[in-house]
């Protein structure tokens, strides 16, 4: 079966087709890097996370670019306000987005460009945009005509007219139309020597769109496979995208378009402007990364996802589940001591590259790593022969990996996880040690009653306990 894409540019979902066979170039517009990132970056970042897993996965050669926007009004008020080098606060930012990443598995792009680093590319593209009469100078400033490009608001499907009404007409204003918008910006007063470079406009630097322009077309070449971003980038910033690029170039930016739905709270998107939104860094200071990274694949990426904690504690829940399945196989195995290979079950594997063709529907995918996971506790449970384990095994691992998930060793994943839960539950996980001692103490002197006090202390705090011939687990339940 053929990859099914949802192309946000015609609205319908297409084969996906490459231009060149076996290869696949994508583009992922990332972070303004101003501030902590939060729980819509994290799903704009696990969602073309798994799209490129789940290619390569299907044997596809990926080319992955994911940019950072380093030079913004944002990023240089947010400077302003603490006193130190815009470009200092962006990298600053871009390591603590790094820490982040590593949190909830999501790997780092074949290449992560930089704005700064494109200002050639976004000056060579503003020239030809000139010349081609799609854009005029004032003052410094270099706007783009948008009227000048017949196509505009073929991707958010929006007519001129309809844009106009609703455009902010502010005094003083340069601009030819109202629609038209900023490609180069001439250097205000007081503004830092660091974001400021030399144009054939003068001083000054690149507006947002540009940017991405000249990025992905440098690395990806003039027309690629797949642009991706966030939904509230369809307008303005993809639709000017589009413009500027196909406007200097004649040609196609992006055979395809994927837009990840928004994450809510409640009724409303979240967002910094509603100060709803919650940072990855809030998130995982008590909730393990992979059950975030679980409950954001738990929604197919296009439609929106209501953030909630009891959606989050089943997320976590279920990562549990995987984690305590591949623990208790590796267990298994050891017990009947196998020392075979585990074999890839193929019609699973089938199950879950049907669900995930289908415009990466991750939720499907999920539902067929759970069932496989099931089908590996039944088994165990049945003592069922040891190559019939270590294939399921083998199985579940391999397509959690496609998701993100089960990438860390199960034992120490359960401690990690655990010592989360306990936090969040303010237990203190030394006391619970030192109370499972007590009651291992008094089951060895026969003080029954004792131990089952004890067990009953634990379990008024919300500790679970677990015998079994190899001793006693503990867990706080989600």
């Amino acid at each position: 079966m053929t990859i099914r894409v949802w192309n946000s540019l015609t609205d319908k979902k297409e084969d996906l087709v490459p231009l060149t066979p076996g290869h696949i170039g994508i583009y992922v517009c990332g972070i303004t890097v101003y501030d902590l990132s939060h729980i819509g970056h994290a799903r704009m970042m696990i969602a073309f996370d798994t799209v490129v897993r789940f290619l390569r996965w299907s044997g596809l050669d990926v080319k992955y670019v994911r940019n950072w926007t380093d030079v913004d009004d944002k990023i240089i008020r947010r400077a302003g306000e603490r006193g130190i080098d815009p470009l200092q606060l962006a990298q600053q930012f871009i390591d603590e987005c790094h820490v982040d990443m590593a949190s909830l598995n999501i790997a780092a792009a074949d290449i992560e460009p930089r704005a700064t680093e494109h200002i050639a590319e976004m000056h060579a593209i503003i020239e030809k945009l000139v010349a081609r009469g799609h854009a005029y100078a004032v003052n410094g400033d270099v706007y783009f005509a948008v009227r000048s490009f017949p196509d505009y608001g073929k991707l958010s499907k929006r007519n001129l007219d309809d844009l106009l009404s609703g455009a902010r007409v502010e005094t003083g204003d340069i601009k030819r139309d109202p629609l038209d918008f900023a490609l180069w910006k001439a250097a205000k007063p007081g503004e830092p020597a660091s974001v400021t470079w030399q144009s054939p406009w003068g001083p000054g630097r690149p507006g947002w769109h540009i940017e991405c322009s000249a990025m992905c077309q440098k690395h990806l070449g003039t027309t690629f496979d797949l642009h991706g971003g966030g939904k509230d980038l369809v307008f303005p910033h993809h639709e000017n995208e589009i413009a500027q690029s196909e406007g200097a170039s004649g040609l196609p930016l992006s055979r395809a378009w994927m837009h990840n739905g928004f994450v809510t709270a409640g009724d409303e998107k979240m967002s910094k402007s509603l100060g709803n939104f919650k940072t990855i860094r809030d998130l995982t200071a008590q909730w393990d990364g992979e059950a975030i990274r679980a409950l954001l694949l738990s929604t197919q990426y296009r439609n929106p996802i209501q953030f909630g904690y009891d959606a989050l504690a089943e997320a976590d829940r279920r990562v549990d589940y995987f984690y305590e399945t591949d623990g208790k196989a590796e267990a298994y195995l050891a017990q009947k001591k196998f020392t075979g290979e585990g074999r890839e079950v193929a019609s699973l594997k089938d199950a879950f590259r049907t669900a995930m063709e289908d415009d990466f529907n991750t939720a499907d995918g999920l539902a067929q790593l759970l069932s496989t996971y099931t089908q590996l506790n039944v088994k165990i449970d049945g003592k069922g022969a040891p190559q019939d384990v270590a294939d399921l095994r083998v199985t579940a691992r391999a397509l959690a990996a496609v998701l993100g998930l089960g990438w860390r060793d199960p034992k120490a994943a359960v401690l990690a996880r655990r010592t989360l839960a306990a936090k969040r539950n303010s237990i203190d996980p030394a006391w619970v040690d030192e109370r499972i001692a007590a009651r291992l103490l008094a089951r060895k002197e026969k003080r029954f009653a004792d131990a089952d006090a004890i067990r009953d202390e634990l379990k008024a705090k919300g500790v679970e306990l677990r015998d079994s011939i190899g001793g006693t687990d503990w867990r706080v339940p989600a």
